[in-house]
């Protein structure tokens, strides 16, 4: 069954890229990420790209502020193939110094701006960063020349901290000096993004300009963006999520990207109506929050048109609440990771409330396959490991063949999620490998557990995870983020009891008023969790 015949999905054709794959491409695509920001700006340079507070800029503002920028750059060294890292927070000068980057051919680093130094150090050493551009708040945490010896730029937006640092309003250069934009190969790295690993030291995962724009390209047909569209980055830009799925995105469609500098419920919604948004990508408990603001309830939004979320399911009771109050939005679950440069699945448009476990369907170019630990697949229904292949899907990491060569098979990227898909093709994630409760014997997938969690009143968040136990190896510990709920445990677990196999109701809590730990990607953090858990015994 084919879900997308509807949507305006590009022609595809097979070709074989990044040495031994062969893929489903669409056949007539831009051939960088910069190029799609050209066709953009050339088809309507006055239509506005950027808002960041009360500063706007159209796509030929744009264009000329990147292009001096890639100017200074050049003239202080950093050409076509130089890695840069971005330290920036949600600021317009985010999107100017990724379009100049691009423009030079050079590559993108961005990182979090939770990041700390020692990590950032790592970054800095691993990808042999030849320059920094920070926010002048940040940069404490920028590594010295010891430990980033390759690290010979570096770039303070604001105040410039210490000697060896040149400001930003001194870099861009004339003009009249401004040169045409790099043409490069669409298999070459326009950014690198470290993943969040659990353990050990971040991967740099190679983002293509064919990865890319294929992700944009997704985007832009399923979610049937178009050039009157204005997304809110309301996530961080340095993660795949806010510098694909609304970046880049909005650079495909000709849309306006709004900046957000800092998500507050009621200052977002605000900007909601005040900026006319029609197109949001966010976490479920960043929905939810608005939905529990008192603005929420007068709010007037009919632009606002769709609502992607992901990283978490929505409670069927906020998508019903949203469509009550909102009811011009259709929310979307979409699932996809950095090394599949955002999306893999998506819902269909309308199909959230009679799907409302499933994290949407395969996206038309890509390709998903349920793995056992043989390497075997699955037929439909039947849990295994999700394989990801498709021309969004990364050729590797960088300068580390060996998570290369553990990570991919033939093109196919081992995900670490657990799922399965249906007799209609949607797909169901249920955990990652390590998150899987085994409770004497008995298998537990901890979103199902927390899905049911969540449609109690009050909870906003929920996770679940195993309490060691010497005698069944695991019991089922639930944390709620429930602020102002009187907790009564008895109560929530017969209201589990009722919908879950015995051995799966939780059978300890911990109650939160704060939100659950959540990296920049807004995926929970177990491990913080588990971590938490252990030291109270």
């Amino acid at each position: 069954m084919n879900h997308w015949q509807e949507y305006p999905v590009p022609t595809m054709r097979r070709e074989a890229l990044f040495g031994d794959r062969i893929v489903r491409c669409f056949a007539g695509r831009p051939p960088s990420f910069h190029a799609m920001f050209e066709a953009s700006a050339a088809r309507a340079p006055d239509a506005e790209a950027v808002v960041c507070g009360d500063r706007r800029w159209t796509y030929a503002q744009c264009e000329g502020v990147a292009a001096r920028l890639a100017v200074g750059l050049s003239a202080r060294g950093i050409g076509a193939g130089d890695r840069v890292v971005m330290f920036i927070g949600n600021r317009a000068e985010f999107l100017f110094t990724l379009l100049a980057l691009q423009r030079l051919g050079a590559i993108a680093v961005p990182v979090g701006t939770r990041e700390q130094r020692p990590g950032l150090a790592h970054i800095a050493r691993q990808c042999g960063a030849a320059g920094i551009v920070a926010d002048a708040a940040l940069a404490d945490r920028v590594p010295e020349a010891a430990e980033a010896p390759a690290l010979r730029l570096r770039v303070s937006i604001g105040a410039v901290p210490t000697a060896g640092w040149l400001a930003w309003d001194e870099l861009p250069g004339a003009a009249d000096e401004v040169s045409p934009p790099h043409q490069g190969a669409e298999t070459d790295v326009a950014v690198i993004l470290y993943t969040s690993g659990t353990t050990g030291n971040p991967k740099g995962a190679m983002l293509t300009h064919l990865n890319i724009v294929h992700s944009a390209m997704h985007f832009e047909a399923c979610m049937k963006l178009g050039a009157a569209d204005r997304s809110a980055l309301a996530v961080p830009a340095s993660h795949v999520t806010g510098l694909i799925a609304v970046i880049a995105s909005m650079w495909r469609a000709g849309g306006a990207t709004v900046v957000v500098a800092e998500f507050k419920a009621e200052s977002f919604i605000a900007l909601l109506q005040r900026e006319r948004i029609t197109h949001t990508l966010m976490v479920p408990a960043m929905y939810n929050l608005c939905l529990r603001h008192p603005a929420f309830a007068d709010a007037r939004l009919p632009q606002w048109r769709i609502g992607g979320y992901g990283g978490a399911p929505m409670p069927l009771a906020s998508i019903e609440e949203i469509a009550r109050r909102v009811p011009g939005l259709t929310l979307l679950n979409a699932y996809g990771a950095t090394e599949t440069t955002s999306p893999t699945t998506m819902m269909p448009m309308g199909d959230t409330a009679a799907h409302l476990a499933s994290v949407g369907v395969v996206l038309p170019a890509a390709d998903v396959l349920v793995m056992d630990e043989q390497g075997v697949e699955l037929p439909r229904g039947e849990t295994g490991e999700l394989w990801i292949a498709g021309p969004m899907v990364v050729p590797g990491y960088w300068d580390n063949p060996q998570a290369t060569a553990a990570s991919f098979t033939a093109g196919y990227w081992h995900s670490g999620d657990l799922g399965w898909i249906d007799a209609g093709g949607y797909v169901h994630v249920g955990d990652r490998k390590k998150d899987m409760i085994n409770r004497g014997g008995y298998k537990i997938f901890s979103i199902e557990v927390e899905n049911v969690l969540m449609s109690w009143p009050g909870v906003l968040e929920a996770a679940v995870i195993a309490r060691p136990c010497p005698v069944l190896g695991e019991r089922v510990h639930a944390v709620l983020h429930a602020p102002g709920v009187a907790p009564d445990e008895g109560a929530l677990r017969a209201h589990c009891a009722a919908q879950l196999a015995d051995y799966k109701v939780p059978e300890t809590f911990t109650w939160s008023d704060t939100p659950l730990p959540r990296n920049a990607n807004g995926k929970l953090m177990k491990r913080v969790l588990r971590d938490a858990l252990a030291t109270q015994g």
